[in-house]
């Protein structure tokens, strides 16, 4: 990521956060996170506060367009120029798939599929508007999930907006390709987290994979870099499985 400015929304735990400190540790010239917990946003922000580097946060409720955009406003006008955009807020709720209400298929939508679009219409924006570097305006990558790829009656609606966002990220792609932006999404799966270390769930990722083990954050994150970082100025509307076999596609 060196030389670039990257803004990681869900930026404040989990793989956004990993991202955020990965980015500034290989050089990213500018950080921004949007992300509900201010708290958390700021100490992701610490490695880049720490180096010196412009950093900028702002609270979202990305479901709307006029919240995404005036976020992504707000973090832009610290930075500058935005080179990269990392989507990686999403929600991920488990019922059987009878059971599911309209109210559980709206808040996944909203979050997982019109946060996503609306902040990748607030990058784009911004985009357009900057001199080519390196041979593109800039790159957008979008964090989906194997689980688009597979049944799962247990979380069917995430599932499916996880669908919805690989094929979002291909048109938007198709769209934005004249004007040198690069759209591309990561489908991690089951990652070896503290969180699936408490919940016990080590043993099942172990069992899920051919390799015989789940995958740690970090080798996810490398791929979400390397989509989203200086070496990629060709590839677009591809979605990058990272499962270790546990899927093929």
């Amino acid at each position: 990521m060196k030389g670039l400015s990257v803004v990681i929304v869900g930026g404040g735990a989990g793989l956004g956060a990993l991202l955020a400190r990965m980015a500034v540790s290989e050089g990213a010239s500018g950080l921004g996170i949007i992300d509900l917990n201010a708290e958390a946003a700021e100490a992701a922000l610490a490695p880049a506060r720490a180096a010196g580097i412009p950093a900028s946060f702002a609270a979202c409720d990305i479901r709307t367009a006029p919240a995404a955009h005036e976020a992504f406003a707000s973090v832009a006008a610290v930075l500058g120029r935005v080179d990269t955009l990392i989507n990686s807020a999403a929600i991920y709720p488990r019922k059987p798939i009878l059971e599911i209400t309209d109210a559980d298929w709206d808040a996944s939508n909203a979050i997982n599929v019109k946060g996503t679009y609306h902040m990748m219409v607030a990058a784009i924006r911004h985009m357009q508007a900057q001199e080519v570097k390196d041979r593109v305006r800039g790159r957008i990558v979008n964090i989906t999930s194997v689980d688009a790829f597979k049944a799962h009656p247990q979380n069917a609606h995430y599932a499916a907006t996880k669908a919805a966002v690989v094929s979002l990220t291909k048109s938007m792609a198709h769209a934005v390709a004249p004007d040198g932006i690069l759209v591309n999404s990561v489908a991690p799966a089951g990652m070896a987290t503290e969180k699936a270390r408490e919940a016990g769930f080590l043993g099942e990722l172990a069992k899920a994979s051919p390799l015989g083990r789940g995958g740690e954050p970090e080798e996810m994150a490398e791929w979400v870099l390397m989509a989203g970082g200086p070496r990629n100025t060709y590839m677009t509307g591809e979605n990058i499985i990272v499962s270790g076999g546990y899927i093929y596609a």
